[in-house]
Order: C-alpha cells, then sequence, then structure tokens
C-alpha cells in the first residue's frame, strides 16, 4: 500500500505576507499564530503578515517565522481530515515535522528554533563565512573540490546534498570564494553565491550546536506518532531520544535531502506534499524522484483543494 508522506521547507522560503491569508480564513491557523506570538513574548504574525524582506531574512525571525506558517496550513490540513504515514522537514523543517508528528509542543519549537537561529547567526563574525550553490557536478567531485580549497586553516565543505548535480557548499568565505573557482574550472553549470548571513551546515556551528544543547536538554521530546525522516543521514526518527539528538547533530552536519527523500521512497511514500511558504521541496522531490506525486499547500485554496481529494490523499 503506497503512503504518503508530508514535508516542510526550511530557511529561504519566506516571503513577506506569508500566512496572511491562512490566518484570515482558517479559526485553527490563527490559533497557531496567536500560540507563537505568546511563546515568543512578540508579534511574530505581524512580521509574518506586514514584515518587509529585511525583517524576515533575520535568521533568528525566518525560522520561528517559516516554522509557523508551515504549522498554521498544516492545522487547516489536518482540521480538514487530512492526515500523513511519514514526515521530514528541510533543515529547521524537521523542527516543524516533529510537532507534526506529535514529538514536539508548537511552543517549545518555536522557542528553540528562534534560539537555533539566534545562535547561527552568531557562531561566526559576519562577513567571515559564506555559501555557495554548486549545479552540474555531482557529490563526490564537490568534495573533491572542497578538500583541495580547503587550506590556509580556513575550510569549505558541503552543506547542503539537495538533489542529483545540485550541491551547496559552506565555511570560510576564501575557501568558499576558491571552491567555486575550482568548480567553474571543473565543469560546473552554474555556482551561485548565496545571500545569507553565516555559514550554516558546516563544523563552523559547532558554537552554536553547544549552545543549542541546553536548550533541547529541557524540552520535553515524545515518541512521533509517525516517523520523521531526519536530514542527518535519512534515516526514520521513531523514539524521542533520538528526535533531539538529530536536532543537535544536523546543526554542525550536511542537509542529507535527497538521501531523505529516497529512503521514503524506499519505503513505501508514493506521494508526497509541501506545508508551508515557497515551493522548493516540491521541485527537489520532483527531481529526486519523478515517480513520487507531489502537491503544495501554503494558501487556503490549496489546503482545501488537497482535503477534498480522494480518501488515499487522507
Amino acid at each position: 500500500m503506497s503512503r504518503t508522506g508530508v514535508v516542510f521547507p526550511g530557511q529561504g522560503s519566506q516571503f513577506p505576507g506569508m500566512g496572511r491569508a491562512l490566518a484570515d480564513r482558517f479559526p485553527e491557523s490563527r490559533d497557531v499564530f496567536a500560540r507563537a506570538d505568546a511563546a515568543l513574548g512578540m508579534r511574530l504574525s505581524q512580521i509574518c503578515f506586514e514584515g518587509d524582506e529585511a525583517a524576515l531574512r533575520r535568521t533568528e525571525i525566518t525560522q520561528p517565522a517559516v516554522l509557523a506558517v508551515s504549522l498554521a496550513a498544516w492545522a487547516a490540513l489536518r482540521r480538514r481530515g487530512f492526515g500523513a504515514d511519514a514526515a521530514a522537514g528541510h533543515s529547521l523543517g524537521e523542527y516543524t515535522a516533529l510537532v507534526a508528528a506529535e514529538s514536539l509542543a508548537l511552543e517549545d519549537a518555536v522557542r528553540a528554533v528562534h534560539a537555533r537561529g539566534r545562535f547561527m547567526q552568531e557562531a561566526v563574525p559576519e562577513g567571515e563565512g559564506a555559501m555557495a550553490a554548486i549545479l552540474g557536478l555531482e557529490r563526490e567531485e564537490v568534495e573533491r573540490i572542497c578538500g583541495e580549497a580547503s587550506r590556509s586553516g580556513q575550510l569549505v565543505c558541503p552543506a547542503n546534498m539537495n538533489g542529483p548535480g545540485q550541491v551547496v557548499v559552506a565555511g570560510h568565505a576564501g575557501a568558499v570564494e576558491r571552491a567555486t573557482a575550482l568548480a567553474r574550472k571543473a565543469g560546473a553549470r552554474r555556482v551561485v553565491p548565496l545571500p545569507v548571513s553565516a555559514p550554516f551546515h558546516c563544523p563552523l556551528m559547532e558554537p552554536a550546536a553547544r549552545r543549542l544543547a541546553e536548550v533541547l536538554a529541557a524540552i520535553p521530546f515524545r515518541d512521533p506518532r509517525i516517523p520523521v525522516y531526519t536530514t542527518v543521514d535519512g534515516s526514520a526518527v521513531r523514539d524521542a531520544s533520538t528526535a533531539r539528538a538529530m536536532l543537535l547533530r544536523q546543526v554542525t552536519a550536511p542537509v542529507e535531502w535527497e538521501r531523505v527523500v529516497r529512503t521514503m521512497v524506499a519505503e513505501g511514500v508514493a506521494r508526497m506534499v509541501e506545508v508551508g511558504p515557497g515551493r522548493v521541496l516540491c521541485g527537489l522531490v520532483r527531481r529526486i524522484a519523478p515517480e513520487v506525486v507531489v502537491a503544495h499547500v501554503g494558501e487556503p485554496e490549496e489546503v482545501e483543494a488537497l482535503a477534498g481529494q480522494e480518501p488515499g490523499w487522507a
């Protein structure tokens, strides 16, 4: 029997005005924003609905904002009878997936990713780190390039394995610059410097991981109601202690998104719905596993369209 997976986006999917239509249409979505605002003691919802790109780009705001909008859409789906057999999330989206799987309370998740964003931002002084997407080279070639570019006390390494021929690297700015030059020389189809404020998912995030460990240790976790596939190694998380451990490991580990999708498909997931702002994951899933049926839910019309489909989606 084919299974349905729900996947949640990470940082980079945000946009001004996100979530407003959900809150206007659905009481359960409004409740998610109210709970997130109360948990942080700030009007996160107002930043989502009315903030500009600069406000939403601050990492400590971006992360709880994307999580809240995703859960607002998920709450509307759940109210209409939609369910899933498995869940996953890209980077911070893993927190969202754990809330959807009832392993983590919404309020704890919002506070945790707010702290996570601040810790990650503060781990490396601004301007010292960088990230870039390398398109058209396979993982092994990018790993070789990173090894060659890491020298003089500077490192660069793969940070996001987003799909075949699509690898993001992160590290010291000088090493990233060397890696991108080597990638062009090696025949990369395209090299894109990313407009980020820190080099995420690489060993330079170790100071953030140490600080986050204290936050996560104080949060109660429950065994997930459905398996949550972690981006650390693509495996299914089924117990509370592993859920907490993987959230800590993912701070410095590369995002193994291709491995997540392939594992979910191998374990029977034939349909995936991306829930939250943007459509990045829909595109990645189509590229990794074109046989999978994909859908996106981020606006009220999409909630109602998906919830009204055949029972196989519920």
